[in-house]
């Protein structure tokens, strides 16, 4: 799928960012600094991750400037509340950087952190790609400690079965 329109691009990627924000209400306030094993991202960790890749890697690189992504810890936002507020007054900023991007930005090239040239709208959609990587983290982690999550597109996988002929 080739980006042409930023404005569409951007509806739909908000609908992709509302998907992973609306499991955010299942994530027990208690466990946001949860984890399956030590060393590895937490819930809250997954959550910064996903707003500062956004932010300081994908809105800088769109802009023709260096990554600033320096990792996802509690430095950055501590506590359920503070991590959804930052996950979202980043998403803020980013959806305002991107917002205006022309189409020649989009078939422009920017560099990515591994100094690789990709065409922009390539890297968006890799940024999609990325999010929904990241959601699945987030359904497997929320499986583990046993939440019950709602169906990403409005049933399960036995309602399908169900369902069909």
């Amino acid at each position: 799928m080739q980006i042409n329109n930023i404005e569409s691009f951007l509806e739909y990627y908000s609908k992709i960012k509302n998907r992973t924000r609306k499991l955010f209400d299942y994530v027990p306030p208690e466990h946001i600094e949860w984890t399956y094993q030590e060393g590895k991202f937490s819930i809250g960790d997954i959550i910064r991750h996903l707003a500062t890749i956004e932010r300081y890697m994908y809105a800088e690189t769109v802009q023709y400037k260096p990554s600033l992504y320096n990792g996802c810890g509690t430095t950055y936002a501590k506590g359920y509340d503070e991590v959804i507020m930052f996950y979202n007054t980043l998403n803020k900023e980013s959806m305002d950087i991107f917002s205006k991007l022309k189409i020649e930005d989009l078939n422009n090239k920017c560099k990515t952190p591994g100094g690789i040239d990709i065409t922009i709208w390539k890297w968006l959609r890799a940024m999609v790609e990325h999010e929904v990587h990241h959601r699945g983290q987030l359904y497997l982690y929320l499986s583990i400690l046993k939440v019950k999550t709602p169906p990403i597109f409005g049933l399960t996988s036995e309602e399908v079965i169900l369902n069909s002929e």
